[in-house]
């Protein structure tokens, strides 16, 4: 089906100047002192540690005015490589060149305009996505590097809780993902790869990293002052994140997560969407700029109430400086919700059944 509640309204040409006025009414809102964080060494302007790309050579990337490694621009990770490794694959780690071709190949061919199917109400000619033709550079069979099999460690209830929750989809929004709520699409699950708004802008001010997620447009504020997480009583849908450089890395740490939602990806099987997360989630972000088109991204997720053991996922991101960010007004016209819970009691009418 198409992307639900989705309203385009036009391209936002001051996407900087709100997050940078964002950035700066916070910086006015809290006062704190400074905090270095233990082991910290706060980088200088015109100083720069090289940093190893994928290739293996070494890149030194710039420096923003207040000395912290040069993160900004639009970034992007759409990418027909797995979320899981596919069974058929099995330890298998990396394509080969002959793989990688067959498989974008094919990519290119499903991307060619096609008449839809009788019934099917959902791909538009595939006009709605844009989830690219293109294995990832460093051609992973799959996103998730560890566990060592490319697979996610679900515990067997967390996945009977998500499947709970997909049979009683109809019988209250309490049971909808969050992302058919258009609440957020979460953290770190709003950096994976989906079918379609693959971008991020990334701004940096002083003391602050500034992330702009093009799916449900959604702000992502990371204070780099050294200052603990708010109290463990404080529960967010996407947590409490605190960031800090180490070397030309940024490691965000993020807690103090709320036990609704949960960690997904469009480009995951049905496995993997819907798995719940619980207060006790610990994410842990690693951002390091590689090349002048190349950040790679690696997450370690930690919840011992969900998984039988922590697991990471490992992707580029490539900058493109000709992406249009456009709003995703999610919530603006979603009627899925309110038609898809309409349905269920019509029918119920209908049938006698509660």
């Amino acid at each position: 089906m198409p992307p639900q509640g989705v309203k385009w309204i036009g391209r936002d040409t001051s996407l900087r100047y709100q997050l940078v006025t964002t950035a700066a009414a916070m910086i006015m809102l809290v006062s704190f002192a400074p905090v270095r964080l233990a082991g910290q060494t706060p980088a200088k302007p015109g100083k720069a540690i090289a940093a190893k790309s994928t290739s293996g050579k070494s890149w030194t990337p710039s420096r923003t005015a207040d000395g912290q490694p040069d993160l900004e621009g639009v970034w992007t990770n759409a990418t027909i490589t797995p979320f899981e490794r596919p069974a058929a694959l099995a330890s298998k780690q990396f394509l080969t060149d002959e793989e990688v071709a067959k498989l974008e190949k094919q990519a290119k061919e499903n991307e060619v305009d096609r008449a839809p199917e009788k019934g099917d109400v959902g791909g538009y000619n595939r006009a709605w996505f844009d989830s690219g033709t293109k294995v990832v550079s460093t051609r992973q069979t799959s996103l998730v590097v560890d566990p060592p099999d490319g697979r996610v460690p679900a515990k067997p209830e967390a996945e009977a809780k998500r499947d709970y929750d997909l049979a009683h989809n109809s019988d209250s929004y309490e049971y909808m993902s969050a992302w058919d709520r258009c609440i957020t699409r979460g953290v770190p699950g709003g950096m994976f790869p989906a079918g379609y708004n693959n971008a991020y802008q990334i701004m940096q001010v002083p003391g602050y990293v500034v992330f702009l997620y093009e799916m449900i447009h959604e702000p992502r504020i990371i204070p780099l002052d050294g200052s603990p997480h708010v109290a463990a009583n404080i529960r967010q849908w996407n947590g409490d994140a605190r960031g800090r450089w180490e070397g030309n890395t940024l490691v965000v740490d993020t807690t103090n997560y709320n036990d609704q939602g949960s960690i997904a990806t469009s480009a995951a099987t049905g496995r993997v969407k819907g798995i719940p997360k619980s207060e006790a989630l610990h994410v842990v972000e690693r951002f390091t700029r590689t090349a002048a088109d190349t950040i790679m991204y690696e997450v370690t997720i930690d919840d011992a109430n969900v998984y039988t053991r922590p697991w990471k996922v490992a992707m580029p991101l490539t900058r493109d400086d000709n992406y249009q960010l456009y709003e995703y007004a999610c919530q603006e016209g979603n009627h899925a919700v309110e038609n898809v819970l309409r349905a269920a009691r019509a029918l119920e009418q209908s049938t006698g059944k509660k």
